[in-house]
């Protein structure tokens, strides 16, 4: 490529704009700019010529219309070895421009702060993307940046390159601009969607960052990263390894199920996404060591997620088994200096997660399936007690807690619980039937049950038949709480009647697959 002799900046984020016009101006580039960048430019001492000054004609509607213009995008799109549009060019009096800067007015960062339409709609970029658009079509001739963190990359190329540029770095900045447009005009076809709650409109567009490049996907074979929908994930991890795609997936499966919990209270273990032991005891020693009964076997090599601060008794109580992960709403800094001596032991502050604005995406076969999230919190009239025998309001609470816990098993789910600690989990089996008789097994694995302990049963979806309610009472349970709507809900109502077990529906299904 010939040296670069004309360049266009037009950005909203100026952070290093002095560093960038300093090594152009050391390359005789000649600046065109517009509006706030022009001033910036003048401001900073520099030699630069207007927009309007360049085409002959003035900035329009109040600054809607500034880089609109032919002469502009003329200089920007012109194919350099076609004859046809270097006679167009001179016929014309319009010049080649051979480097765009640009980057877009923040309607991304305005949305999160303001909620005034009229301000957010002039935060819609149009003269830039279209600008960014050409460049990057044009890479063969046309350098395009679009963002700060490519001003030394391109600033290195130019002292490569004698003042020009290598075609692998336009077309490298060609692929970035591209994906910077896509990703721009996705914020605001969102934000259109969101507010006319058309959540499921005729084209999907999903948007998000790259957060982080990850070692490997699932397993070792597998290629990984993570993206967010959001600048942030909210997690701060303070020690340990690296997170996996798989700790990833643990961490986001465990903060579901703490975050629903009473505020400031509960513990989760979970491995594999699935819950191992859950406790809402208030005691906060506890409520670990019993969430760690309920399956110790299973938690070994798992992740614990305290929904509340995380103390020194606690770190020290973590440290006597090998867990993966350790997440807290906070972390004590004694804490934090114990659970340090495990070098690798991962150790995330959740203290700003929210379940606020979740979707649920999967992807399969290049298809995405998309999904509100299952993370309503629950109240009394989600549920119906169908029963004669009653539960006490406190009995009632504890069911409403087990198939709170339910819906984060995965399917089909079977939980037990007795007072406020899980007891026995069974999960992800084809057979109702079997979770029944793994939580089951579970139970008598590790519990000592005595005849008086009320002990709660939750599934996440009806009972098709008679006999996995029949299982579950027959191994001591004494209250089952479950979705309604099968064809022998009945049925179980009367199995439940002739043998004094508390029955209480949920409107709802919770499948987790």
């Amino acid at each position: 490529m010939k040296k670069i002799k004309k360049a266009l900046i037009s950005v909203s984020n100026k952070n290093n704009l002095d560093f960038l016009i300093k090594n152009l101006v050391r390359h005789k580039i000649q600046i065109i700019s517009s509006g706030g960048t022009f001033k910036e430019i003048k401001k900073l001492g520099f030699k630069c010529l207007e927009v309007s000054n360049y085409t002959g004609f003035p900035e329009v509607l109040d600054g809607r219309v500034k880089t609109l213009h032919p002469k502009i995008f003329s200089g920007i799109l012109s194919n350099r070895k076609k004859k046809s549009h270097l006679i167009d060019l001179k016929k014309n009096n319009f010049e080649e421009i051979d480097l765009v800067v640009v980057n877009f007015y923040p309607f991304e960062k305005t949305i999160k702060k303001i909620n005034y339409r009229k301000k957010i709609i002039e935060n819609i970029d149009i003269g830039g993307p279209a600008m960014v658009r050409a460049a990057a079509k044009n890479y063969n001739d046309v350098t395009v940046i679009t963002k700060v963190e490519q001003y030394n990359k391109l600033i290195n190329e130019l002292k490569k390159n004698r003042g020009s540029t290598s075609i692998n770095f336009r077309n490298k900045m060609s692929e970035e601009a591209f994906n910077e447009t896509a990703y721009y005009d996705a914020v605001i076809a969102n934000y259109f969607n969101k507010q006319t709650k058309n959540f499921f409109p005729e084209k999907k567009i999903i948007f998000a960052k790259l957060y982080e490049k990850l070692r490997y996907g699932e397993n070792p074979h597998q290629d990984g990263a993570i993206y967010s929908l959001e600048n942030n994930i909210n997690i701060k991890q303070l020690n340990g390894k690296q997170l996996s795609y798989n700790n990833y997936n643990d961490i986001f499966s465990a903060l579901l199920l703490s975050k629903s919990l009473p505020k400031n209270i509960g513990t989760v273990i979970t491995k594999h996404t699935n819950p191992s032991g859950v406790s809402i005891n208030k005691d906060k020693i506890k409520s670990y060591r019993l969430a760690l009964a309920c399956d110790p076997i299973s938690a070994y090599g798992g992740i614990v997620s305290c929904n509340f601060k995380i103390n020194k008794k606690l770190a020290i109580e973590f440290n006597n088994i090998f867990l993966e992960a350790v997440i807290g709403n906070g972390i004590d800094n004694d804490a934090l200096k114990i659970l340090k001596k495990r070098k690798n032991l991962r150790v995330i502050d959740a203290k700003n997660v929210k379940l606020e604005n979740i979707q649920n995406i999967n992807s399969n076969f290049n298809s995405i399936l998309v999904q509100s999230p299952d993370n309503n919190f629950f109240s009394l009239k989600n549920f119906r007690i169908v029963s004669k025998k009653k539960p006490s309001f406190k009995l009632l609470k504890n069911m409403i807690f087990a198939f709170n816990v339910c819906r984060n098993v995965k399917s089909n789910g079977i939980v037990l619980i007795k007072n406020d600690s899980t007891i026995g989990i069974g999960s992800g089996q084809p057979s109702r039937l079997d979770s029944c008789k793994i939580a089951i097994n579970k139970m008598h694995q590790y519990q000592t049950i005595k005849n008086t302990d009320q002990i709660i049963a939750a599934s996440d979806a009806f009972f098709p038949f008679v006999d996995g309610i029949e299982t579950l009472v027959q191994a001591g349970i004494t209250a089952v709480i479950q979705p309604s709507g099968s064809i022998r809900d009945k049925e179980i109502i009367k199995f439940a009647n002739q043998t004094g077990t508390i029955l209480v529906f949920s409107n709802t299904r919770h499948f987790k697959h």
